[in-house]
């Protein structure tokens, strides 16, 4: 067998494991792909329909990682899905894009009230533009989500201590590898919200008579 079946057929079961790894809520409209695009991102969802939304995955960077860090990433994307937070194509670049059109063709032919109206859809989509791309925004949803991929990986037979260590570790490498300060600073947020969620588990669960274990939850 040559290195490339080998490999094709190594990133098909490795798909394949992947989508056990979804909720059964989730399996019948939620599909697991390897991405296209040049140079993409590691992962990431995309909604294809109403009711289908595609996890892509950068599967030769994907397979630098360790399975416990990529269940734990996975299933922060299925929590982005269950939370209905994954970005969406929007009318908001159409609408700016014909705002500044307008504006533009009402200065030629100076007609106030429509210069008015274009220049208002350009404040409207530009507006809805920021809150979409708004940086404490995404960085508060990112968290949320990493919150119910620790659920989930306990539904899925992860002890709590061992699911916030995979996550840790995942975000640990993140910021090792990624070069972007900007997007390295969201991994570190992330895992610094994660690091006293895992304290305050351990508080709760020690209060409870059950030890999390320092080892088990360095992070």
């Amino acid at each position: 067998m040559s290195y490339a079946s080998s490999s094709a057929r190594a990133e098909i079961n490795e798909l394949r494991r992947l989508k056990t790894l979804l909720p059964p809520e989730l399996q019948s409209w939620v599909i697991v792909e390897g991405s296209t695009e040049v140079n993409p991102p590691l992962i990431r969802c995309e909604e294809l329909g109403k009711d289908e939304i595609e996890i892509q995955i950068d599967l030769p960077k994907w397979d630098n990682l360790a399975i416990d860090q990529r269940n734990l990433l996975f299933w922060h994307e299925v929590a982005k899905i269950q939370n209905d937070t994954i970005p969406r194509e929007g009318w908001e670049m159409a609408a700016l894009a014909i705002g500044l059109g307008g504006a533009v063709g009402e200065l030629w032919v100076q007609d106030g009230l429509l210069l008015f109206l274009a220049l208002t859809l350009c404040g409207i989509s530009g507006y809805r533009l920021w809150q979409k791309n708004n940086n404490e925004k995404t960085i508060q949803e990112a968290i949320e989500a990493d919150e119910k991929a620790i659920a989930l990986a306990t539904r899925f037979g992860y002890t709590l201590p061992n699911a916030y260590k995979s996550l840790g570790s995942a975000l640990k490498t993140l910021i090792d590898q990624t070069p972007s300060r900007r997007n390295r600073k969201k991994y570190e947020e992330r895992l610094q919200s994660l690091r006293k969620s895992a304290a305050k588990a351990k508080e709760r669960m020690e209060s409870q008579g059950e030890p999390m274990g320092r080892r088990n939850n360095r992070l």
